[in-house]
């Protein structure tokens, strides 16, 4: 079957991971069709992002190949129940909650026996560009996903995800921990900081690297919807056990700095790295990402009066100018229209040479030009063409013609070259250059 024959029914998909599935499933030409309670902006999304479009949730699956559970984790296991037992023979149900025991489990239950199920688990958001390095937890039931598990696989591995298969009951313990604890302890920090009155502003300046980078993840985490996260502490029954350890160690580890325990504090802090057991790799990593926040501060403040390409990491939007002025914060730039464009360096990416030079390709106007220069008759046309492609300011070069007879010195021919360039003025320095080389113009 090709993509177009392949029906891909999204049961809400008009916000967050789901929207973000429906584009690139639509974006690979499959049969896409999305879902919402509400039919207004359902159909305008659908409509913005070219698929289909249904109210009625049991209606969208009956010629559904693969249906795909993107709902809010407390209405998983009732959306399942309520849509599961009209899948059509051979199709696959998938569920992408972030929790996996009862979304499982209600598959199992619901879904026909002539059907294939397999839960997963995407471990992003919806700002990500591609499936490109993430990672994808599969939890797949035994003997409920034959025909379309190596499918998945495959489909993933094309994209060069990082697969991760698991139990439901594994996932959610170790989810317990690499969401429900690290979300707890952030969302905790910043309520903490907020509680004492401490100025995040002010903190920054006295901030370490290390504060800073700190300080980044937990406003990503707080900065995003509250009621997925409260969801998410919620719906996964083994986080109140990770909560509780947390809190019973705090508390601890208080005690024993008040009681002025140092060796207590001392043991368990050694004891904690013993167990992390990666303290090199985490250093490593820890300092890759301490570097990569003054690496481009530091290309930039070295491009001042040069020009460059940004690249704004969630618009898409790419600014070609001369850099004017920067600061720890933004870089103001003046772009190829003379204006002042001030961007956010947190929000931005540096272009290559080459995507610039592609970009301003295909958004500039360009000049063109012919030019006739004669040559002796033994140079080689495409050794000639070479280098006059390496010329700075040429967009692209190619030889019209190739002439030789009156009006052409003995034992010399003449070469006329098409070429572009992005300024009108940039001719003069090609014409210069072709003299050095000992071009004659005609």
């Amino acid at each position: 079957m090709t993509c177009e024959e392949i029906n891909i029914t999204i049961i809400g998909a008009t916000k967050g991971l789901g929207l973000w599935i429906a584009k690139q499933l639509k974006n690979e030409n499959y049969n896409v069709t999305i879902t919402s309670r509400n039919k207004l902006s359902g159909e305008k999304i659908a409509d913005k992002i070219h698929v289909n479009y249904s109210n009625d949730n049991i209606k969208s699956v009956e010629n559904a190949d693969i249906i795909i559970f993107s709902v809010p984790i407390e209405h998983m296991v009732n959306t399942i129940k309520e849509v599961a037992p009209y899948a059509p023979e051979g199709s696959l149900l998938v569920d992408i909650s972030s929790v996996k025991m009862e979304p499982s489990e209600a598959l199992k239950k619901y879904a026909p026996e002539n059907t294939e199920i397999l839960p997963c688990h995407p471990m992003f958001g919806p700002r990500i560009p591609s499936l490109d390095g993430q990672t994808i937890i599969l939890t797949p039931i035994d003997n409920r996903c034959t025909t379309y598990y190596n499918k998945v696989n495959k489909f993933l591995r094309k994209h060069n995800a990082k697969i991760v298969v698991s139990t439901p009951v594994e996932h959610d313990q170790i989810m317990s921990v690499v969401q429900g604890l690290t979300h707890f302890s952030y969302i905790s920090i910043a309520s903490t900081i907020e509680k004492l009155g401490v100025s995040i502003k002010k903190s920054r300046e006295f901030a370490s690297p290390v504060y800073s980078l700190m300080l980044d993840m937990i406003s990503r985490i707080v900065s995003q919807n509250p009621y997925l996260y409260y969801s998410i502490q919620k719906n996964n029954s083994l986080n109140s056990i990770s909560r509780k350890m947390l809190i019973e160690e705090s508390t601890r580890l208080a005690l024993l700095v008040e009681k002025n325990e140092e060796n207590e504090f001392v043991h368990t802090m050694r004891e904690s790295a013993k167990h992390l057991d990666e303290f090199e790799e985490a250093l490593g990593r820890s300092d890759k990402a301490i570097n990569v926040l003054t690496h481009e501060l530091n290309i930039l403040k070295d491009s001042i009066g040069q020009e460059v390409g940004l690249k704004h990491q969630y618009s898409k939007n790419i600014h070609v100018g001369i850099i004017q002025d920067i600061n720890n914060k933004e870089v103001i730039l003046t772009d190829l229209k003379n204006q002042k464009i001030k961007l956010k360096i947190s929000n931005i990416e540096i272009l290559s040479e080459d995507e610039v030079f592609e970009w301003k390709k295909n958004n500039m106007t360009l000049h063109n030009f012919d030019v006739s220069v004669m040559f002796p008759i033994t140079s080689n046309e495409n050794t000639l063409l070479d280098m006059f492609n390496k010329i700075e300011p040429v967009v692209s070069v190619k030889i019209k013609e190739v002439y030789t007879g009156p009006q052409v010195l003995d034992n010399f021919k003449s070469i006329t070259f098409h070429y572009t360039t992005f300024n009108k003025n940039d001719n003069e320095l090609v014409i210069n250059y072709l003299q050095g080389i000992g071009g004659i113009i005609r």
